[in-house]
This record gives C-alpha cells, sequence and structure tokens, in this order.
C-alpha cells in the first residue's frame, strides 16, 4: 500500500500526515503511547475501498511538533489541531475515528465542530460528557490516589521512567494492556509503589498482532522524541474538565460508533460511559465489542475493526 507524507501547518504547529488513498475523508487520531502508524491496517482497508485516510502523528508525538508549555496541550488545542488539518488539505468534512487518548479528540471533535465532522468512531473509550465533578477529584473521593493518571502528572517522573528503556517499556506496555496477557497478569490501573514500570509484565514472546519490525518502530520514534509530548495530555485532563464547562452534559449528535475489546482494561473503569453511549451519543449506529481482544484493538483485531468501520462508513 502506497503512503503519502508531508508536513502541514495547523493551529500554530507543524504537523506530520500520513496518507492513503482517494474519496471521502477519514481522519484517523492515535492514542499513547502511539503514532501514525497504529492505523497501519486500517490505512489499507480504507484506502482499498476508495476512502482517503489520513493519520497524522498528534500533537508531541513523531515528526509532528512538541510544544514546550504543557497548556498547549488542552483539548481545545487538540481539536483545533484536527479542523486546521481539515483547512490544510481543503477538506470541508471528514469522519473522525480515535483510539484511547484519540478518542476524546474524536468525540470532542464531533461535538465542538460537527459541520466539520459529519460522523465519529470512538475505540476503546467511550464518550463521557463533562460531569458536575472533576476527574480527579472523583478519584480523590474514592482513595485511588494511585491511578496512573495521577502518576503522570509531574513533570520529569514518568518521562524518565518510560524512556530508560523505550524498547522494554512498549514491549510490557502493549502486552500487558492486550488481550493476550493472562487472567492473573492483567493490568491495574492503581499503580504499585515502583510506579508504572513495576505494574507492567515482560512477554514470554511478542504477540502475533504486534511483529518486532513494528515494535522497534515504535521504540526508534520514542527514543528520539521521549514521552513527554503525550504525558502532557494527561497533564491537561483537570484543565480539559474547567475548559468544557459550556458543554457540561452535551450529547453528540453526529453518527456514532463505538469499538473495543472486550479484555481491555480501560471498560474497568469506563463501564457506565459504555452503558450511556446510546443516551450520550443518540444517534450511536453500533457498539462492537470484541471477545478477545485488548486495549489495542485495532492492531489486534485488525479484520474486525475495519469491518465494522467500513459497515458504518457505508450506513453514512
Amino acid at each position: 500500500m502506497p503512503i503519502r507524507h508531508r508536513t502541514i501547518e495547523t493551529n500554530g504547529i507543524r504537523m506530520h500526515v500520513a496518507e492513503a488513498g482517494e474519496g471521502p475523508a477519514v481522519l484517523l487520531c492515535h492514542g499513547f503511547p502511539e503514532a501514525w502508524h497504529s492505523w497501519r491496517h486500517q490505512m489499507e482497508a480504507l484506502a482499498a475501498a476508495a476512502y482517503h485516510a489520513i493519520a497524522p502523528d498528534m500533537r508531541g508525538y513523531g515528526a509532528t511538533e512538541a510544544p514546550a508549555a504543557v497548556t498547549d496541550y488542552s483539548i481545545l488545542h487538540l481539536v483545533g489541531d484536527m479542523v486546521g488539518l481539515l483547512d490544510a488539505l481543503q477538506l470541508e468534512q471528514a469522519v473522525i475515528a480515535g483510539h484511547d487518548w484519540g478518542a476524546p479528540v474524536a468525540w470532542n471533535a464531533a461535538l465542538l465542530r460537527p459541520d466539520r465532522f459529519r460522523a465519529v468512531a470512538g475505540l476503546s473509550v467511550p464518550y463521557a460528557p463533562r460531569g458536575p465533578v472533576s476527574p480527579f477529584e472523583l478519584l480523590r473521593r474514592a482513595g485511588r490516589h494511585r491511578f496512573y493518571q495521577i502518576h503522570f502528572q509531574a513533570p520529569g517522573v514518568a518521562e524518565n521512567e518510560l524512556r530508560r528503556d523505550p524498547l522494554a517499556t512498549l514491549r510490557q506496555t502493549f502486552f500487558t494492556l492486550s488481550g493476550d496477557v493472562p487472567e492473573a497478569q492483567r493490568w491495574n490501573p492503581d499503580l504499585p509503589e515502583g510506579g508504572f514500570l513495576a505494574s507492567l509484565t515482560e512477554p514470554p514472546a511478542l504477540p502475533a498482532w504486534l511483529p518486532e519490525a513494528e515494535l522497534a518502530l515504535y521504540a526508534e520514534t520514542y527514543r528520539r522524541t521521549g514521552f513527554r509530548g503525550g504525558l502532557n495530555w494527561y497533564r491537561n485532563i483537570e484543565r480539559n474538565w474547567a475548559l468544557m464547562a459550556p458543554f457540561a452534559g452535551a450529547r453528540i449528535r453526529v453518527p456514532g460508533l463505538f469499538i473495543a475489546g472486550r479484555r481491555d482494561p480501560v471498560l474497568g473503569w469506563a463501564g457506565r460511559a459504555l452503558e450511556a453511549l446510546p443516551q450520550t451519543v443518540p444517534d450511536l449506529r453500533g457498539t462492537v465489542l470484541l471477545e478477545t481482544a485488548g486495549h489495542w484493538v485495532q492492531q489486534e483485531a485488525a479484520a474486525e475493526v475495519n469491518a465494522a468501520l467500513l459497515t458504518f462508513l457505508k450506513g453514512l
């Protein structure tokens, strides 16, 4: 599959964009700790089905700029990046899909700019409208002071931990949050004293869905960039809650789709949001839960995700 690469200007930063195919635009937003190529299987399928697949390195990742200020990674910046990307490519509209942290970007892009994003697919993280209590206050009330998102807040701490050996960090992260990990070793987001890496399991062998060459590509990317850009997204969780106050309880009105693996640990704390999707996304066209997949669903179960996305797109 021929992949085209270019660098665009969007929302005050230079952004690397990978593209494949021609036709109606489908914008693919990756999560942490990933890069544009986490969508490689979907790009191939979309291009073959006569769609224009667009997969950027998101703000702070890969070959895209990583601003120095933590405050430059708010949800409004991230949605603005996607609007500016459409402008740079001279596209009036796109369907937007997002995985992991890319899912809140996609959901909120559809919420804030339904004129530009005509439909939305979220992978692994369901839409959750802004509630009356901030996310970290809810965690504090529940006594979950070692939740991984809290661990990621102090600048420099997680960066230094994760970049000591990017290959080992990524290998263990991908395995431990996947559907391949044994039940007894499933990931617990409430971290032990040793930090994030101490919560992970070393795989006996790489899963079939993660070839050694692909893992090496991820590792080389993070050796070059470090992890600060992606971690700064987590450092805006409370700021995002404040910024989204005008949209408290807001519903997404464009057509929506949700896809996740049943073995994804995220569903362990996002269950209520998943159950509420028919109310929070009234034009929800489907919820697809894949039995054996974990968190990296579009890589672990590429064929099933491709089929679900193409069915959704053809129904629009």
